[in-house]
């Protein structure tokens, strides 16, 4: 059995009191929702129409798909929801957002296109405005095997995705990810009598996908994955045993990448691919012999940009 305490504390009524807690104020307004002011929903001239009001930084349990094991996960989604309002209106109103999160939650919230374009639109519908944009992110996981042992782990992407809806223009999707992979520096490699040095670099892909994109037969994660680890020296690995290691190295010794090299490889397998329409590609690599970081980007539109 526990001890009981040797000295006694005042009650906990009384511990609230001694930290300032008072009793409640007398009560005078209305509790019934339909007697209460409702100051967001004021109409007035209030100078300037907004772009975009909503709510950022919201967590949400969500489930997605991939074509690479594992096939189903659940994750943790990072949300911003938003509309424009007219500068007749003083305010929107910000449960809405919440509660249209929850009426998919409730429902199995499998995120993929096709529901973020459904959910986009009743959102506008439930806001009573004429459109709204959600964007969310997410780390997506999938396994990695290694080169000679074949022993696979699990490594991770950000990833995200943008749906605009407007009742006269329809639907904009955008993508992103982010991959991390290993470069080895060219000009070190050059340069000296033997080793080179190397480095962690971060891709990040942008991607305006084409208004026929179909999801059922494209999984554009995997397919952004691809482009960047594939032309970078040498993909990252969760389990690497000695023959694996070798295999690593020698690899990205014998495939070396500036920052330039990289997007302008990522940005080559992006042109190829018919159902991106506007790309944006980074790279961002720590340097291992330096403090600071090498960068390079590039934009293109298929729609009008030409290679010259």
């Amino acid at each position: 059995m526990y001890k009981a305490h040797q000295k006694g504390l005042p009650s906990k009524e009384e511990r609230h009191k001694l930290f300032g807690s008072v009793p409640p104020g007398p009560r005078t307004k209305p509790v019934e929702k339909e007697k209460m002011a409702d100051l967001q929903n004021t109409k007035n001239d209030f100078l300037f129409k907004l772009d975009t009001v909503g709510i950022v930084n919201v967590k949400h349990p969500i489930t997605i798909n991939s074509k690479i094991k594992p096939y189903t996960q659940t994750t943790i989604g990072t949300f911003s929801l938003s509309s424009s309002i007219p500068k007749e209106s003083k305010g929107t109103n910000m449960s809405r957002f919440t509660e249209q999160l929850q009426n998919y939650h409730d429902h199995g919230f499998t995120v993929n296109l096709d529901t973020m374009k459904s959910f986009t639109r009743e959102l506008a519908s439930r806001l009573k405005q004429k459109d709204a944009e959600v964007e969310i992110s997410f780390p997506w996981f999938f396994e990695r095997r290694g080169p000679q042992s074949n022993l696979a782990g699990m490594n991770h992407a950000n990833a995200s995705m943008k749906v605009k809806y407007d009742q006269e223009q329809g639907f904009s999707c955008e993508v992103s990810l982010e991959a991390t992979i290993t470069t080895l520096c060219p000009c070190s490699k050059e340069i000296s009598e033997y080793s080179a040095h190397n480095q962690r670099g971060v891709v990040k892909i942008e991607a305006v996908l084409a208004e026929d994109f179909n999801e059922e037969e494209i999984d554009w994660k995997e397919q952004l994955l691809h482009a960047a680890e594939t032309n970078a020296s040498a993909r990252i690995h969760p389990v690497l045993k000695r023959p694996d290691e070798k295999a690593v190295t020698e690899q990205a010794y014998e495939n070396p990448r500036f920052v330039e090299d990289m997007v302008r490889l990522v940005a080559a397998d992006l042109y190829e691919m018919p159902f991106i329409e506007k790309f944006a590609v980074s790279c961002q690599n720590e340097e291992s012999i330096h403090l600071h970081d090498a960068y390079a980007a590039i934009t293109f539109d298929k729609r009008t940009d030409v290679l010259s």
